[in-house]
């Protein structure tokens, strides 16, 4: 059975001290409940710390935001996935929209990322989603599914099945606009339906999907509750500690 999911993404936000202090406010807010994994996923200078913060709870986990696609050499300021493995992640952001976006990552590169995370013991949370004009035009599922083959369906029955999804319409992030709970589990839906036909029902009913997009307290409850979402990529929303502890706490 899949796994629910709340995660994190701090983005380029808070200081060392800033972020102990988040991090201690959620883990007060919340109870121990392995029914929903909580993944935090914080800027790279934050990964150690957060993760001992973290250790003692098994229903929180640590991601990174982003990893480089080869494992070591002269990349002067990027971070590898051994590295971040080696701080106590266990998971990692790849394909985000943001890097789509301002890093100009392609589906070509964000595969070789897949890879190296599976290589390093790391899951990948791999986004995916359309923007604007993609879906005015209605060719939004066209582009989800493009995204998916190139960037994941080259993997094998058993990486794939170490692999968490994430939904996020791209016209939908930090843009105050949420796709309603009819379009979100339309697309999620889909994608479950992609992955049935390359891998098989059995994997596509264990692949966790989560919906990102202005995700937040007021309406991760319906969101949730749609059938095909497994949980939330949560942005601004995860930087105050009440208002992730209430989405964790819409389940």
């Amino acid at each position: 059975m899949r796994r629910k999911i709340v995660a994190g993404n701090w983005k380029m936000n808070k200081t060392l001290s800033q972020g102990h202090i988040l991090v201690d406010e959620i883990l007060s807010l919340t109870n121990v409940s392995t029914d929903i994994l909580k993944i935090i996923a914080p800027p790279f200078i934050h990964l150690a710390s957060v993760s001992e913060q973290l250790s003692s709870r098994t229903d929180f986990a640590v991601a990174a935001q982003d990893c480089h696609h080869i494992n070591s050499g002269a990349y002067t300021g990027e971070v590898s996935a051994e590295m971040i493995a080696s701080s106590g992640a266990k998971f990692v952001i790849i394909g985000h929209s943001e890097r789509r976006l301002y890093a100009a990552e392609n589906n070509e590169l964000l595969a070789q990322k897949v890879n190296i995370a599976l290589a390093n013991n790391l899951s990948p949370i791999f986004c995916i989603g359309e923007n604007s004009d993609e879906r005015n035009a209605n060719i939004h599922l066209e582009a989800v599914r493009t995204q998916i083959k190139e960037g994941l369906f080259h993997l094998s029955p058993a990486d794939f099945n170490k692999v968490i999804i994430a939904y996020e319409p791209v016209w939908a992030i930090g843009t105050g606009l949420t796709a309603t709970s009819h379009q979100a589990q339309g697309v999620h839906n889909f994608i479950r339906t992609e992955i049935n036909k390359k891998y098989g029902k059995e994997i596509s009913e264990n692949c966790s999907i989560l919906y990102g997009g202005s995700c937040n307290a007021s309406n991760a409850k319906e969101l949730f509750s749609c059938i095909d979402i497994d949980g939330g990529l949560i942005g601004g929303a995860s930087l105050k500690s009440a208002d992730f502890a209430a989405i964790i706490n819409s389940y």
